[in-house]
């Protein structure tokens, strides 16, 4: 199961006149982030709600906002005198000293942060009963977000591993034709060379050999195709955070092939393996999506 890090869910619920809104937004990171916004009735409850959606959301960098719209109570409004009075006082001599003539101070001053503002006692139990399952609601969408996202993820990762393996099997045609090309550029030197010089048959051969095997790649296109089958495997397992996992196998494919492209010796071979390490790189960027 493939559930990305990136997501978002809402979810609201009216109760005594108020309209309370759950916002959660998650995006990809190394690290656990959560960031949250929280109305002052609510912010006793911070340490909970910050555990509840990390242990939830389990990875990424959250965004987790609370708004309460429509307060019935309008005896809970005020105005903050000492602060109005500082401003008016303020405003006044600049508008003196620059020699302004219009403009409304009074409606200027009212739309200041903290000159008006809303007495907001600690929600009760029964209403943060009410906002937790709001909450939770939004948990469960963006849960379903991530794993739907998930799903296009897991179809464009297996596109990427299976190109990896097509591009593997393109190589084989090659494999038998650098050979010989190798045996027969090294069959032209030796014998340019003997023309002057003694030349022991057998250590020729075995030189031969041994310079073949160092440039054989059938261990590691073994190696190779091991890993791609295992990384399918991964994708397939009931377990959610694999991200990780699934990056150090990926890390293990790019060797392979760095490994093959370097030993290799070949600009048929070559160009698979630039195709394949391009097919790796796209695969990479999509991991990092993923918890």
């Amino acid at each position: 199961m493939i559930i990305s890090m990136t997501g978002f869910g809402h979810s609201k619920t009216e109760m005594q006149g108020k309209m309370v809104r759950v916002e959660i937004k998650s995006l990809n990171a190394r690290s656990t982030e959560i960031r949250c916004k929280l109305p002052t009735s609510y912010r006793d409850r911070e340490m909970d709600l910050r555990k509840k959606v990390i242990d939830a959301l389990q990875r990424g960098k959250m965004d987790l906002t609370i708004t309460v719209d429509g307060f019935s109570d309008e005896e809970n409004a005020f105005i903050n005198a000492d602060a109005f009075r500082k401003y008016y006082k303020e405003l006044s001599a600049l508008k003196q000293e620059l020699g302004i003539h219009d403009g409304d101070i009074l409606q200027s001053i009212l739309r200041i942060p903290n000159v008006v503002g809303q007495n907001e006692d600690l929600a009760d139990e029964e209403e943060w009963q009410i906002v937790e399952k709001t909450i939770d609601q939004a948990i469960t969408n963006i849960k379903k977000f991530r794993a739907d996202e998930g799903q296009v993820l897991k179809a464009d990762l297996l596109e990427r591993i299976q190109a990896i393996e097509q591009n593997l099997k393109s190589i084989e045609p090659f494999e038998m034709i650098r050979l010989d090309r190798i045996k027969e550029r090294l069959r032209k030197n030796m014998e340019e060379f003997a023309v002057n010089q003694q030349v022991d048959q057998n250590r020729y051969e075995q030189e031969i050999l041994y310079y073949i095997e160092k440039l054989d790649i059938n261990e590691e296109k073994v190696r190779l195709s091991q890993h791609c089958a295992y990384f399918r495997d991964e994708l397939e397992t009931k377990e959610e955070q694999k991200g990780r996992k699934l990056s150090f196998i990926a890390q293990e494919i790019g060797r392979e092939i760095n490994t093959i492209g370097a030993k290799a010796n070949d600009s048929d071979i070559q160009q698979f393996v630039v195709m394949m390490k391009d097919e790796l790189e796209k695969l990479k960027e999509q991991l990092a999506n993923i918890l």
